[in-house]
């Protein structure tokens, strides 16, 4: 063998192995992350930089395309009023940054729909939100990182009613006022009631409640199953129709309250009841709001069987009467609004319980309807609340912040006794009103762009507050951007990574409803406050 040829044969076996080396390094770079070992995921361990979405030009533009297909033309919209009210609203806690609205609407009609969009997004990366009644109040639909925003308006119907087993299958659009007038007809309702215009989707996402919550629970008590669709498009129903179930995992309650983080609802079978055959309202007034609040505690710690119980202050009783939104003129004192259900003998029994405990307790005045006319008069007054403060406005330069915190309810005189005394000192108008029966309550404030600091450090205040007395610091409102950065506190640090690693679980690509609940990014510096 020439020299030649054993330099050619040393070459080709030399540039063998090294070809070999590079095509291993080129294989070893393309595969994923190593997968982390830990049970929790710690804000430490996350890509500062955030998620890795594609929300490029190129990419939406070619998304609207792959949407039009799958929706038709007229169901997806880049107006610009629509992308505004599909950002934010005048009642939201949260104010939205001009970068924080979606590209587009896109608006299915069936859950296979809803699959089909969220295949696309996932293999282009693009973020989505989800919306059904747009009431929520905490920045829950902002869309932090742009993308597209899936709107159920088209999925508003009543599926099916299983009226022998008390139980009806809906979409997240259908309203839940209709839905208890529909069921009426059949001598029927379904017990969560918060604020008007909320929806079913809305009302799973944040776990709600509302007035009737004392007696008949929260949403989480009245939600038998879902279908859900998954960030990468993929279709479950949590579980069948029975009342009970001890088969697996609880995904139905993981999904409730989870604000259109982990999935998209598309249907829910929910549990109903029977209407009661009697109702009542009472209403009753005191001198001082600890007062009213100690009435509360001695009623619940009676036992008395009350359907529900609310507490207005003075603030709000006024409001009330300046916007002229009901049919009568009302004290301006902090005041108890009662509901009792059940037969008539009993319902008439338990109003007379509850006027000999507020009589003890100070109350000044005790006026009860006589028929259902008079009920809902006197109710009137607590549905009221929050428009009536927001007919205030000094001009369009005012915002609204309403929040809520719940405590435990022996401490429930001390937390409304000194938030109380905390907004008054504050210099804005603050009114209080809450379902005070399970220790929830709700601030309403009205400030402008100089007041918000004060605003802030209000609601700061009041938060904390709940969370030392072993309170939570949303009892109904949900989490959102506001209420996120202090779950923390209230549950611990670790909890907050369990359920981060959750979120990693179900949308490892968060695409999902970005930045509710738990961050998924690390705060900028001044982003949170001090504890």
């Amino acid at each position: 063998m020439t020299p030649e040829s054993n330099f050619a044969k040393n070459s080709a076996f030399t540039f063998s192995i090294v070809f070999s080396c590079v095509l291993a390094y080129w294989f070893g770079s393309k595969r994923p992350d190593k997968v982390s070992l830990l049970s929790t995921t710690p804000l430490s361990s996350v890509d500062t930089k955030g998620p890795k979405h594609n929300t490029s030009p190129t990419n939406l533009e070619a998304c609207w395309t792959d949407m039009v297909s799958i929706v038709d033309k007229e169901h997806v919209s880049t107006e610009e009023g629509d992308l505004q009210s599909h950002s934010g609203s005048d009642w939201s806690s949260y104010t939205t940054k001009d970068s924080e609205r979606p590209f587009m609407i896109v608006s299915p009609s069936t859950t296979e729909e809803v699959s089909e969009i969220m295949k696309v997004c996932h293999t282009r990366k693009i973020p989505v939100t989800g919306y059904s009644g747009g009431t929520s109040l905490e920045g829950h639909f902002s869309a932090t990182r742009g993308g597209i925003c899936v709107d159920f308006s088209r999925m508003d119907k009543i599926l099916k009613l299983h009226k022998e087993d008390l139980d009806v299958i809906v979409q997240p659009a259908l309203g839940w006022e209709l839905l208890n007038e529909e069921l009426g007809k059949e001598g029927l309702f379904f017990p969560p009631d918060p604020g008007p215009g909320a929806m079913i989707g809305g009302m799973v996402g944040t776990g709600c409640s509302g007035t009737n919550a004392y007696r008949y629970g929260t949403m989480r008590d009245w939600v038998l199953s879902l279908t859900v669709v998954l960030a990468d498009g993929t279709v479950i129903k949590t579980r069948q129709r029975p009342r009970k179930s001890s088969a697996g995992y609880d995904l139905t309650r993981m999904f409730i309250g989870s604000e259109g983080t982990l999935g998209l609802v598309t249907e829910a079978t929910l549990k109903i009841t029977v209407k009661p055959k009697h109702e009542s309202v009472a209403v009753t007034s005191f001198g001082t709001i600890r007062e009213a609040a100690e009435c509360v505690s001695r009623v619940v710690g009676e036992g008395v069987p009350i359907a529900a119980v609310e507490i207005l202050d003075d603030v709000q009783m006024r409001c009330i009467n300046e916007s002229g939104s009901t049919s009568r003129t009302w004290k301006e004192v902090p005041t108890l609004f009662f509901k009792f259900s059940g037969t008539q003998s009993a319902v008439k029994e338990s109003i007379g319980l509850v006027q000999k405990l507020a009589k003890s307790k100070g109350s000044k005045s005790f006026d009860f309807a006589k028929d259902a006319d008079e009920a809902a008069e006197l109710w009137s007054a607590r549905k009221e609340a929050l428009w009536s403060v927001m007919a205030k406005r000094r001009d369009e330069s005012d915002h609204v912040w309403t929040t809520d915190v719940a405590v435990p309810i022996s401490r429930l005189p001390d937390i409304i006794e000194e938030t109380k005394e905390d907004m008054a000192s504050s210099g804005l108008l603050a009114a209080m009103v809450g379902h005070v029966g399970d220790g929830n309550f709700h601030a309403i404030l009205l400030f402008n762009d100089k007041e918000r600091e004060t605003a802030e450090a209000v609601v700061h205040r009041m938060v904390k507050r709940a969370v030392e007395m072993e309170g939570t610091v949303t009892g109904e409102h949900g989490v959102g951007l506001i209420k996120r950065d202090y779950l923390a506190h209230e549950m611990g640090e670790t909890t907050v990574d369990a359920m981060r690693k959750l979120k990693q679980a179900f949308d490892p690509l968060c695409l999902l409803n970005c930045d509710k609940i738990v961050r998924v990014q690390k705060a900028k510096a001044g982003e949170v406050q001090p504890w």
